[in-house]
């Protein structure tokens, strides 16, 4: 068997085949098409390919190789540095780099490949990345305005959140189209229109992700503390939940497992501090909300503080707890299995 580690642009890539033992075979650079896979195929009739987990680069490749169907699985960028510093040749190159993914792939045979239904949690994860990004576009647009708007009357009060209101700022337009039109009231008012129109294109994906996230997992929004955003987050970062075996593995790629830091007599976990930060966050705002409002997650986090354990170390169990309530839910869901 060879295994064919690809080094991917955008708009050209370079394979290195190798063997079993790791050994170089072939080098092939040129533009992302089937001749690739002619390539390989001529190398040999038992082939995996091995690509550089970066979809937004690979995606043409993996669609043409699928299509081929050629064998396929992921490796993530973290597992390529050791395998270059390992490696004779010196320097960086997009041959060296090819190398080292392909390596990579004979050491680690459990990656993971492309699966079913990938493409309809990506279109949500699109979806819930482009939210994000307008509502941080519209965070730096209210911002400035405040600062206008201090500049142009101290002695008026804006509440947190208010720009986030349509009643407020229908009452800051009126107030600025009656003063006289200087440069900064007309920037002042060029803002609160951007945050206007932010704000219902927000509200728009908010509704469309409701929709989606309820035709895909209605059970997950039936989790207390789980609303319709937070369950977008977990299916998008999760992605299909077979790529799990346990939900313990869901756990590690989180980073709501503890890690093991014990040495001779002292046995201690400590804080993993690596994981998916995206999902590690929705799973901490699902905790939280939990802990003010679920009585048995109330009850749990007082049972681990009269432990000993501080308020954040019994959210983290809480959240270790979560990670397996979400794992069964999906797992049960027809639609994600």
């Amino acid at each position: 068997m060879i295994v064919v580690g690809v080094d991917v642009h955008k708009h050209s890539l370079t394979a290195t085949a190798v063997d079993e033992l790791g050994r170089a075979l072939a080098v092939r650079s040129g533009p992302i098409d089937g001749e690739v896979v002619a390539w390989a195929r001529a190398l040999g009739e038992e082939r995996l390919w091995a690509v550089e987990d970066c979809r937004h680069v690979t995606r043409r490749l993996e669609q043409t190789l699928l299509e081929a169907g050629e064998r396929l699985v992921r490796v993530p960028p973290r597992l390529t540095a050791p395998q270059r510093r390992r490696g004779r040749s010196r320097g960086k190159s997009d041959s060296i780099d090819a190398l080292a993914v392909a390596r990579a792939a004979l050491q680690e045979p459990l990656l993971d490949g492309p699966r079913p239904g990938e493409e309809t949690l990506r279109e949500l994860k699109l979806l819930v990345d482009h939210r994000d990004d307008l509502v941080a576009e519209r965070r730096r647009c209210q911002q400035r305005l405040r600062w206008h708007l201090h500049e142009l009357d101290p002695a008026l009060v804006v509440p947190l959140g208010a720009l986030d209101r349509a009643i407020w700022i229908e009452r800051l337009s009126r107030q600025l189209a009656r003063r006289e039109q200087t440069t900064q009231v007309r920037i002042a008012r060029d803002l609160l229109g951007r945050c206007r129109c932010l704000t219902r294109s927000i509200g728009e994906l908010d509704r469309e992700l409701q929709t989606r996230t309820q035709t895909l997992a209605p059970a997950l929004l039936e989790l207390p503390g789980c609303g319709p955003l937070s369950a977008a987050k977990l299916l998008c970062e999760i992605g299909p939940i077979d790529r799990f075996p346990s939900d313990s593995q869901l756990a590690r790629h989180a980073g709501v497992a503890p890690l093991d830091a014990s040495s001779g007599k002292h046995q201690r976990h400590r804080l993993d501090r690596g994981g998916n930060r995206q999902l590690n966050c929705a799973l901490h705002r699902i905790a939280v909300t939990q802990g003010r409002v679920h009585p048995p997650a109330r009850a749990y986090l007082e049972r681990k503080q009269n432990e000993g354990k501080t308020r954040r170390e019994a959210i983290r169990c809480l959240k270790r707890q979560l990670a397996r309530t979400v794992y069964t839910t999906l797992k049960n869901e027809p639609q994600l299995t």
